[in-house]
């Protein structure tokens, strides 16, 4: 008896199941960044107040190594260490005064979660719909199981945000290499749009 299709048959089950306990998990810890991002946003005095309110939260949930890196691209790997934990902790702020600036404290969004899919192992994509304002908003969340699931990136409208980052540093990369992208990080940290 040849056991070779038993065998395939085992292994994609295990595969399967096993992609469907890890999708959950990352659907769960999504669920779980998003409404503690929503209970902090509807009790904050004001939008600088909400960043740092938001902070540890948002570290908790989002690999700002990830972002950091591959918003820089390739040319990551010529940032010495310290240019690297600079950039990153440049990012990291960046980010979190830009996505606290897009809430209205007070403001109470819908978010429908839709159902995930796993491009690949390890990562996983959560559509959503948002309604914010009176306005609709497709967002995906990508998350990789690294450390727990974190959110890798997040695709507003078919725009990801790391992408955005990307395009943006790479004229100063070419033009300087890491200084160029740091003293833009740093300017762009110190004079908030």
């Amino acid at each position: 008896m040849n056991l070779r299709p038993l065998l395939l048959l085992a292994s994609l089950t295990l595969f399967q199941a096993t992609a469907s306990a890890s999708t959950a998990e990352a659907e769960a810890r999504l669920h779980s960044a998003v409404d503690e991002v929503v209970k902090m946003a509807e009790h904050a005095s004001g939008v600088s107040a909400l960043a740092e309110s938001l902070r540890p939260i948002l570290q908790k949930y989002l690999s700002f190594d990830a972002m950091t890196r591959r918003a820089i691209g390739p040319g990551w790997r010529q940032f010495s260490k310290d240019q690297q934990n600079e950039a990153i902790k440049l990012f990291t702020t960046l980010i979190i005064r830009t996505y606290s600036s897009k809430y209205t404290p007070g403001e109470h969004p819908e978010i429908t979660f839709k159902a995930a899919s796993t491009p690949a192992p390890g990562r996983v994509e959560v559509p959503t719909k948002l309604l914010y304002k009176g306005s609709h908003y497709a967002v995906i969340y990508r998350l990789e199981e690294a450390e727990g699931w974190r959110i890798t990136d997040v695709v507003v409208e078919g725009v990801s945000l790391v992408a955005n980052y990307r395009s943006q540093f790479d004229a100063p990369f070419q033009k300087g290499g890491a200084a160029a992208v740091l003293s833009s990080l740093n300017q762009a940290v110190a004079h908030p749009k």
